[in-house]
């Protein structure tokens, strides 16, 4: 097997970054077709890239960190433009902000006073990630087919998701910190 082929799920997650602008562009201009059909695509790369990284074994530490970049983009951006045109509440973009934010600097935290890698994500993480695409995709359809009086149910559910994700990593990361802590002294 060729040394170079390690790298696809990384033009995987690169690719992922770029169609951003196309989807969020599309969106912005009223192309709902065109901007559904690029997440999907986006989404279905995200899980792409890391069935071949984890089947083929072709995990890069470039990887570690453009995959996660790629989701942050794709998925905050549309969040972010769904807040700006009023289509969710303030609080859903309020919470993701700020789970965003807590995760970055635990992660900087622990990168650079202990040294750690890339911190990787969690099973509540994941699955948060998942949850997230999917609510992207309801609000898209919602969109798109103009669907009115559809329950708003969805806005609370990724909200309590997206604070349960956050108080997981951060109980994680209390623990990390006292065992590395204890550790050293």
């Amino acid at each position: 097997m060729k040394d170079y082929l390690i790298f696809i799920p990384n033009l995987i997650s690169i690719t992922r970054i770029i169609l951003v602008y196309p989807i969020l562009i599309n969106f912005y201009n009223g192309h709902f077709f065109w901007s559904l059909s690029f997440f999907i695509l986006a989404s279905f790369s995200d899980a792409l890239d890391g069935y071949l990284a984890r089947t083929f074994n072709w995990q890069t530490e470039l990887g570690k960190i453009l995959d996660p970049i790629a989701d942050k983009f794709l998925l905050i951006g549309m969040v972010l433009i769904f807040w700006l045109e009023q289509i969710i509440p303030d609080y859903v973009i309020l919470i993701l902000i700020l789970r965003e934010l807590i995760i970055l600097l635990g992660a900087s935290f622990h990168m650079t006073v202990y040294h750690l890698n890339t911190p990787q994500p969690n099973m509540l993480g994941k699955l948060f990630t998942l949850l997230l695409i999917i609510y992207v995709l309801i609000e898209l359809v919602n969109v798109m087919f103009e669907i009115v009086g559809i329950h708003q149910l969805h806005h609370i559910v990724i909200s309590i998701a997206c604070l349960i994700s956050l108080f997981s990593y951060t109980i994680n990361w209390i623990k990390l910190t006292y065992k590395l802590h204890n550790k050293n002294v």
